[in-house]
């Protein structure tokens, strides 16, 4: 993720504060709206900060991002698919980069990643071991 959207998560969140404060008219309800908007776009802003890494390959299997800041490990029998989820709305284009682990599913878009879903999900083909077949078990 390039460093500089966790920077503008913060600075809109001080922009937020600083728009309540300007606009609240003495109305605490608005203020309050402000600072909890602006309080949940410095988490995850924080978020960004402290585990900017989402996903990470070896040999051995995947590291996934899970939770706010915690990591899963995923052995490569456990990964069931990697595939690219792609949807239009709106006039608008979406990719997701999926890993299906059977129990869990991970999703990964283009700011988690750094880089586009489908070269990521090239990558992680490329490092899954030779002999490797998605395990099928619905």
């Amino acid at each position: 993720m390039p460093p500089v959207v966790p920077a503008l998560k913060l600075v809109g969140a001080a922009a937020l504060v600083g728009l309540g404060l300007l606009l609240a008219d003495g109305d605490r309800v608005r203020l309050a709206l402000a600072v909890l908007v602006a309080a949940g776009l410095a988490g995850w802003a924080l978020r960004d900060l402290l585990a900017p890494v989402r996903l990470a390959v070896d040999p051995a299997g995947v590291t996934v991002a899970h939770g706010f800041a915690g990591r899963r490990r995923l052995d490569w029998a456990a990964v069931e698919a990697i595939t690219v989820d792609r949807r239009s709305r709106l006039g608008l284009a979406s990719e997701l980069l999926e890993i299906d682990a059977g129990e869990s599913l991970h999703l990964f878009g283009r700011y988690d990643l750094g880089a586009p879903p489908d070269e990521v999900a090239d990558a992680l083909r490329a490092a899954r071991p030779r002999g490797w077949e998605p395990r099928v078990s619905r």
